[in-house]
């Protein structure tokens, strides 16, 4: 800092950067498709009106702002389709992540507890998943599911089920995917939660009688709640918009809202529909995703 007590314009522009980036990037996509969402559907290229003209000068401008109306959005809420498809995609996003929670946790309690020594090999393999490309694991779980595929093999071969069973095209296959998926989204921030948990907690709880499940429940719970609830936003925020999982894994009676956003932007080549539908789906995870901002502000300001 100088003299003055103003900063040196190269350091404003270094945290200038990063307002830039997302005005850029975020803000400025995000105007174009609230615009799309004001505008009616046209056989044109865009096939959308009204197109502004700057050439138009200030009238080009009124009449431009005047042509835009909510009658998309009017359409979008008097529709059963798009209410059943929001509906479904929190069902299915809200059920996986309880069943993420209830997988992660344990796998992640076991890799903090584990000796020092090991926890590098078994946080190697939560995230050895990533090394390969998401659409080839996707497949790979069409063959595991396929009524001759792995799972119904072995299944037949313990003697669980007597006949083959149809996986793909159902809402199980759906929810297999998106925890297989997800899963290293939950065990991560719970881990490190976890792993800088004081184990002096746990033995001063034993040496004040405190049973091994009721110190867990007091102890172990709260330190890792930051996690839980970091991991069940980061899996619960993009499963509701999840599309290829659904499309792939899931049948034509599943209709996630990914798809029917799908739908409307290439099959029916609907913009201003596909735009309003992108827009309440963003309006709807706009309170998880200001939760996880405040718990991650919460966690840096703990951190000091």
């Amino acid at each position: 800092m100088s003299a003055t007590g103003k900063r040196p314009l190269g350091a404003r522009l270094i945290v200038w950067v990063p307002y830039l980036w997302l005005a850029l990037f975020f803000l400025v996509p995000l105007a174009i498709v609230l615009k799309i969402s004001l505008s009616q559907n046209a056989l044109a290229q865009p096939p959308y009106l009204p197109v502004f003209d700057i050439s138009a000068g200030w009238q080009g401008a009124r009449e431009f702002f005047g042509a835009l109306s909510f009658e998309t959005y009017t359409l979008l809420f008097s529709d059963s389709l798009y209410f059943f498809s929001y509906l479904k995609s929190l069902e299915i996003a809200g059920l996986a992540t309880l069943i993420l929670l209830l997988i992660g946790f344990p796998i992640a309690y076991g890799i903090a507890r584990s000796p020092r020594r090991v926890q590098p090999i078994l946080f190697l393999l939560v995230i050895l998943p990533f090394w390969t490309s998401f659409l080839i694991r996707i497949y790979a779980w069409i063959n595991i599911l396929q009524r001759d595929g792995l799972l119904n093999d072995v299944l037949l071969a313990l003697g669980v089920i007597a006949q083959p069973v149809v996986w793909l095209s159902t809402d199980t296959a759906i929810y297999i995917g998106l925890v297989y998926s997800y899963l290293p989204f939950m065990v991560l921030p719970i881990y490190a939660t976890l792993e800088k948990m004081d184990e002096a907690l746990l033995e001063a709880a034993a040496d004040l009688g405190c049973p091994r499940a009721k110190a867990f429940w007091l102890v172990t719970l709260p330190i890792a709640r930051p996690g839980v609830v970091a991991g069940a936003l980061l899996c619960f925020i993009p499963m509701v918009g999840e599309f290829v999982i659904p499309d792939l894994l899931g049948g034509s009676q599943t209709a996630m809202i990914g798809q029917t956003l799908w739908v409307e932007f290439f099959s029916n080549k609907d913009w201003p529909v596909a735009a309003a539908i992108t827009v309440v789906l963003l309006c709807l995870l706009v309170v998880p995703i200001v939760l996880y901002e405040h718990l991650q502000k919460r966690a840096l300001e703990g951190a000091r």
